[in-house]
């Protein structure tokens, strides 16, 4: 491979669709409403109307195409070419998940129709509950949950609950390890939890010595993935999630990496009592964007009481939204949550089975694994043992050559190879980490490709480290200095004035 040449810098990009509007051009043509007109006056009082036209712009049509296509091209995406951003989980979405989520049956439907009129959507509901509860091994289940991160509130919410229904409201502690993701401890503070830390083994693994001495009466709750924001798996699982219950506190699985035991381990076997899912890592819903997004919670008898409501429910051949549940934390999202991301995920689950979704883990495993020991001999693996669907690697062989060569600066220069970024800096407990997911969807072809660039990254690193430095060469915008930007930022607000 040969290192990648440095182009001329690209021409500045207009700063917004309205600077492009040309007087008396027009690229659209409204249909007529079908409202019988009426006078100004019935319809707005005087003081909200407009004393002059509103200055919107004028383009032709296709002059907006080529402006929105040209800006979509300087965003990278998972359909443009590899995305390995560890803890993320940036996987392919099936085109056929779109497809079925988006029928006129499903979206035209008002979220207030009645039950006996709602059938089919309330009968995916239903299903895709029983569907996770299978899958993770849990009682009950609730899609209500917006987001990976408000199912980890709503899972705290519940604990939060349970303590104040048996009276052991002294329960005011949560556990997390310094491996989890930033979102565990947010979610027990906004609970009002106080947050202890447990740092991490040698090995990555969870100390199980140091948690003993972190337990008391004062525990409700420890907090943990498996496998870890590392890539894995906690070996001592079950003697963990029996010292906690021990103790009197209750353990909650963040389900961020159930990609990489789905089919293989159920979190409720491992001893947990709660859990969140988030579809877009592992049962391909939309990643990014700002949502719209689902986060499933999933639990024992013991929890499930304070579910939010409703929860869908068949009885006497019919779907219904339960909503007499007395004990639930109530209500967390607009109606019951974000549909077409259920049907998304309905559709996934359906299309794979049990047998293709074991596939999926395995595969996730094999890839991750495959590139680890590809590149061990070239970057440090600080923890090297066999991992599961991501591992983490670092950048202090490459110091050697220059101590200006970080993480950031791999990074960086990795995206001339039209490669998104691995995640770097996370987690906090491995220095100058490179967290890569290379997820089940990519070809070994793709592996190949990407751990052929990371060794050339390397080459470049020892023979031109300039080159490395000054990366990226070849993107829309060029080198940054972060520090700067970051204690003096330039903001602007733009508006156009109307």
């Amino acid at each position: 491979m040969t290192t990648q040449a440095t182009p001329e810098p690209l021409a500045p990009l207009e700063r917004s669709l309205f600077e492009k509007s040309s007087p008396g051009h027009r690229g659209l043509s409204l249909p007529a409403t079908g409202v019988p007109e009426q006078p100004l006056d019935q319809l707005l009082p005087p003081e909200l109307q407009r004393k002059e036209s509103a200055k919107l712009p004028e383009l032709a049509q296709l002059d907006i195409i080529r402006h929105f296509v040209r800006l979509s091209k300087l965003n990278h995406s998972i359909d443009d070419d590899f995305y390995p951003l560890g803890s993320c989980t940036m996987k392919y979405n099936p085109k056929v998940c779109d497809y079925y989520g988006m029928l006129d049956g499903l979206t035209q439907l008002h979220p207030r129709t009645p039950d006996h009129l709602s059938q089919g959507t309330l009968e995916i509901i239903y299903t895709l509950q029983q569907y996770l509860a299978d899958i993770t091994g849990f009682h009950q289940v609730s899609l209500q949950p917006a987001a990976g991160a408000q199912g980890e509130l709503v899972g705290m919410m519940m604990i939060k609950a349970h303590f104040k229904k048996i009276g052991e409201t002294q329960r005011t502690e949560v556990i997390i390890p310094d491996s989890a993701h930033g979102t565990n401890p947010a979610s027990a503070a906004m609970c009002g939890f106080k947050v202890l830390e447990l740092k991490s083994a040698e090995n990555g693994l969870v100390d199980v010595v140091g948690l003993k001495t972190l337990l008391s009466e004062k525990t409700a709750a420890v907090m943990l993935t498996n496998p870890s924001t590392l890539g894995l798996f906690e070996r001592d699982i079950l003697e963990i999630t029996q010292t906690v219950h021990d103790a009197g506190g209750l353990l909650y699985y963040d389900g961020a990496n159930l990609n990489a035991v789905m089919g293989q381990a159920k979190p409720a076997d491992m001893g947990f009592d709660v859990m969140h899912i988030n579809t877009h890592k592992t049962f391909a819903t939309p990643h990014g964007g700002g949502g719209p997004g689902c986060g499933p919670v999933a639990t024992t008898p013991l929890l499930a009481p304070y579910l939010p409501s409703p929860i869908v429910a068949f009885d006497n051949g019919q779907y219904t939204l339960h909503n007499n549940r007395p004990d639930s934390i109530g209500r967390v999202k607009t109606f019951n949550g974000n549909f077409e991301m259920m049907a998304r995920a309905f559709t996934y689950i359906s299309a794979y089975g049990a047998k293709g979704l074991a596939q999926v883990t395995q595969d996730a495993v094999l890839n991750a694994n495959y590139i680890r020991k590809q590149l061990e001999a070239t970057y440090e693996i600080p923890y090297d043992q066999v991992c599961k669907h991501e591992f983490v690697m670092n950048s202090h062989r490459q110091k050697k050559y220059d101590e200006r060569l970080n993480t950031m600066a791999i990074a960086k220069r990795l995206m001339d190879y039209g490669i998104h970024p691995m995640t770097v800096y996370f987690p906090l407990i491995a220095h100058e980490a490179m967290m890569v997911e290379p997820t089940e969807t990519e070809s070994k072809e793709t592996l190949d490709r990407f751990i052929d660039v990371m060794r050339q990254i390397d080459a470049e690193c020892r023979n031109s480290p300039e080159l490395i430095l000054n990366a990226p060469h070849t993107t829309p915008v060029q080198k940054v200095d972060e520090v700067s930007a970051a204690r003096n930022p330039d903001l602007n607000f733009y508006c156009c004035p109307i």
